[in-house]
């Protein structure tokens, strides 16, 4: 069995957890009941958390929006679907997109287009069709702008 973990100790493992990478609250009170806190001990813990700064929701969620967009080039679907699943509210996702830049958008998936266009070895031009735009649908690339490159592409 394992040893009971005092409230500060709990505290300090947080803090540190919460510091080296920006975190959910949804990613803190599972972590807390990993620890094996109680109900009452971990309201006190994100409480203290989000008072001393160490856990902020508009944040992680601006972070989280320019880290998937530009590092795993996520559309604003994915991003949106993912914030949603982290229990992120509204007005933080709303606000987390105004750091994608519109034109940056655009590069990223003209890029992410041709090079994947190329990449599909089918010869069949409407199984190439429909790799292509699951790819990008996965990806969370909105559907106007995939057909549109589609069509562009494919002519």
């Amino acid at each position: 069995m394992k040893e009971a973990i005092t409230l500060k100790e709990a505290q300090l493992k947080l803090e540190y957890y919460c510091s080296y990478q920006e975190r959910c609250h949804q990613e803190v009170v599972q972590k807390t009941y990993d620890l094996g806190m109680k109900t009452d001990e971990i309201d006190a813990i994100v409480v203290h958390l989000i008072q001393n700064n160490f856990l902020n929701e508009e944040r992680f969620a601006r972070s989280f929006a320019r880290g998937k967009h530009r590092i795993k080039l996520w559309g604003k679907n994915r991003i949106v679907n993912e914030l949603k699943q982290r229990q992120i509210s509204a007005p933080n996702i709303k606000c987390a997109l105004t750091e994608i830049i519109e034109d940056e958008y655009q590069d990223a998936f003209d890029k992410l287009a041709e090079r994947h266009w190329e990449t599909i070895k089918e010869s069949n031009v409407q199984k190439k069709k429909k790799k292509f735009c699951d790819y990008l649908l996965r990806k969370g690339w909105e559907s106007n702008l995939i057909y549109a490159k589609l069509k562009e592409l494919s002519s």
